[in-house]
């Protein structure tokens, strides 16, 4: 996404990420008057990557083979989870459709998808990696997370699966 910012929000985000970057990024992101693309650029690196959301389908069928995984949308009147397995979609009437045996099914609207970032930060205390989808306002479409297990460690699997995506963005 990389929106142009004046050096003083810049400034001032990278401000807030230090005294405050443990929370939730759209909150901070509210308080600044900016949008969520703007804070996640200001992360620093390794801890965002940024990739073309022109690759909506093919990062979407990498994270089908995740299995169950935590999906958010967040927006300013709900944060809705959902936990499920990422079924595979297929483009079509102008929509990317995701159907199959899990809770987590719909029409996306992936070309409104403008970039998608890897982040992998600590959030509370406690490291949370995840999968953001971000449209052309900057706001989130919505957010897949590597799960947690019963002693709210990060999932072995889905860690080595998330970061072999990181990996593979590198090369």
């Amino acid at each position: 996404m990389s929106v142009a910012l004046a050096a003083e929000q810049s400034g001032r985000i990278r401000e807030a990420l230090a005294s405050d970057g443990g929370g939730v990024l759209e909150i901070l992101a509210g308080r600044l008057g900016v949008s969520l693309a703007q804070v996640l650029d200001q992360l620093e690196k390794p801890a965002v990557m940024h990739i073309e959301g022109a690759r909506f389908a093919e990062i979407w069928e990498r994270l089908t083979q995740w299995g169950e995984v935590l999906l958010i949308v967040h927006t300013a009147d709900i944060v809705l989870e959902c936990t499920g397995s990422l079924p595979p979609g297929s483009e079509a009437q102008g929509y990317f459709n995701i159907h199959g045996d899990s809770p987590i099914a719909g029409h996306i609207k992936a070309s409104n998808c403008a970039a998608i970032y890897l982040v992998d930060r600590m959030f509370h205390g406690r490291r949370s990696c995840s999968v953001q989808f971000i449209n052309g306002r900057g706001e989130a479409m919505f957010k897949i997370f590597v799960r947690r297990d019963a002693e709210r460690n990060l999932v072995p699997a889905q860690l080595a699966a998330f970061e072999a995506l990181r990996k593979d963005q590198m090369e």
